[in-house]
């Protein structure tokens, strides 16, 4: 596509096609995610097991949400990084350790936050 025009622009359903492909090749190919995906579904089956009030399950929701994302982005980074050289370069390193750095933060706050919601929620029942 031209930038500027919207010639061969892609429609909204292709979009989102483009979209799905791009986290079923994250799902098949990058090992990180799929853990975080099994995180993800055991905190949401903890959840329902422990009858989560509603912004408990908010908190759950969006904690999966952004290390997802944040996953997912450090994955693309990667990507470029690989793609702008083949050589060990300290700057793509440092790219590389900064995007991991940037899930690794986010995983860790979650998982304080979904210790938070609960142990909370055991103290309920």
């Amino acid at each position: 596509m031209i930038p500027g025009s919207n010639r061969e622009h892609p429609t909204f359903l292709r979009s989102f096609r483009y979209a799905l492909e791009g986290f079923r090749t994250a799902v098949t190919t990058e090992r990180n995610i799929n853990v975080q995906i099994c995180v993800g579904v055991a905190a949401l089956i903890a959840g329902f097991v422990l009858k989560l009030d509603a912004l408990s399950w908010i908190l759950i929701i969006l904690c999966i949400g952004l290390v997802l994302f944040a996953e997912l982005v450090n994955t693309s980074i990667e990507a470029i990084v690989d793609l702008a050289t083949q050589e060990l370069h300290p700057l793509a390193k440092r790219a590389k350790d900064i995007a991991a750095a940037s899930v690794f933060t986010l995983s860790v706050t979650s998982a304080i936050v979904g210790i938070i919601v609960f142990v909370r929620a055991f103290t309920l029942l």
